[in-house]
C-alpha cells in the first residue's frame, strides 16, 4: 500500500474555497484555502486521485466529468480529469459538491491527475462505509497506479449559534474527538462514530471519515494537521495521513 498511496489528505467542502463565489471576502478564507492547497499539493504528483465525500445521495461521478459551481454563484467550470479539461460541452450544474470541490483542487494542485468521486449519502450505514474502505484497500494493493486519497468531509455544523445548525451543546465534544482522531491517525476512533449522533450534530462528513478508517485498516506512520478551526460555527479539518 505505501508504494501506490502516496498519502490521504482531508479537507472540508465548503463553496468558500472558490474565490470568485465569496468576492471581496475571500481574503476571510485566505488561511482555509492556503491550507487545503499546500496539503493536495502533497498529492500532486501521482495519476489518480480517488475521492470520497458525502452528500444528500450517492453517486459515483467519473473522471472525465465536467461541472459547475453555477448553483453557487458563478459559473466556475471544473473538470475531474486531462481528458475532460478540454472536452466542449455543457458542465453538469447538478455535480455534486464534494465532486466540485474536487475538481476545482486538482486543477490546481495536480492538473496531470484524473479523480474519480465517491459520494457517499449522509447517512450511510457505518458497515457500508468500512466496506467501501476495504474495497477501495483491496483496489490499491492490486495495481501499481500511483494514487492520492482525497477526503472531502466537513465537520459539526452545529457548533455556534449562527453556525448552519444553529448551537447543539452535544457537538464540541464530538467535534473534539473527531480532530483528536485525525491528529493521532486514530483510524477506530474514525470508525467509532455513531451515526445517529452525528446525523442529530450535522456532522456531514461522518460517512466519508468512516471510509478513510476502512481503508487504514493500520494507523498511518504519520498524522498531521494543518488547519482545524470553525470560522463559520462548522467543523473545518485540513491534514495529511501517510501510509
Amino acid at each position: 500500500m505505501a508504494d501506490v498511496l502516496i498519502a490521504a489528505v482531508f479537507m472540508p467542502s465548503p463553496p468558500l474555497l472558490v474565490p470568485e463565489l465569496i468576492g471581496l471576502a475571500a481574503s476571510e478564507t485566505d488561511d482555509l484555502r492556503r491550507a487545503v492547497l499546500d496539503a493536495a499539493s502533497r498529492i500532486g504528483d501521482v495519476d489518480e486521485w480517488i475521492v470520497v465525500g458525502t452528500g444528500a445521495d450517492s453517486a459515483e461521478v467519473p473522471s472525465d466529468a465536467v461541472g459547475t459551481f453555477r448553483g453557487f454563484g458563478a459559473d466556475v467550470r471544473v473538470a475531474l480529469g486531462p481528458a475532460a479539461d478540454e472536452t466542449p460541452g455543457t458542465p453538469d450544474a447538478d455535480m455534486p459538491l464534494a465532486a466540485l470541490v474536487a475538481g476545482w483542487l486538482r486543477e490546481r494542485a495536480a492538473p496531470g491527475a484524473r479523480a474519480e468521486v465517491h459520494v457517499l449519502a449522509r447517512d450511510t450505514d457505518p458497515a457500508d462505509c468500512a466496506q467501501l474502505g476495504k474495497t477501495l484497500r483491496t483496489r490499491l494493493d492490486a495495481d501499481t497506479t500511483r494514487r492520492g486519497l482525497l477526503i472531502v468531509a466537513d465537520g459539526a455544523a452545529t457548533l455556534t449559534a449562527k453556525a448552519p445548525g444553529a448551537l447543539d451543546e452535544r457537538s464540541a465534544a464530538v467535534e473534539e474527538s473527531l480532530r483528536a482522531a485525525l491528529a493521532a491517525g486514530d483510524p477506530h476512533g474514525l470508525a467509532a462514530f455513531d451515526a445517529v449522533l452525528c446525523e442529530e450534530i450535522a456532522l456531514a462528513g461522518r460517512a466519508a471519515w468512516q471510509v478513510l478508517a476502512g481503508i487504514f485498516t493500520q494507523p498511518p506512520s504519520e498524522a498531521t494537521i494543518e488547519y482545524s478551526a470553525a470560522p463559520y460555527g462548522v467543523g473545518y479539518h485540513v491534514g495529511i495521513w501517510r501510509p
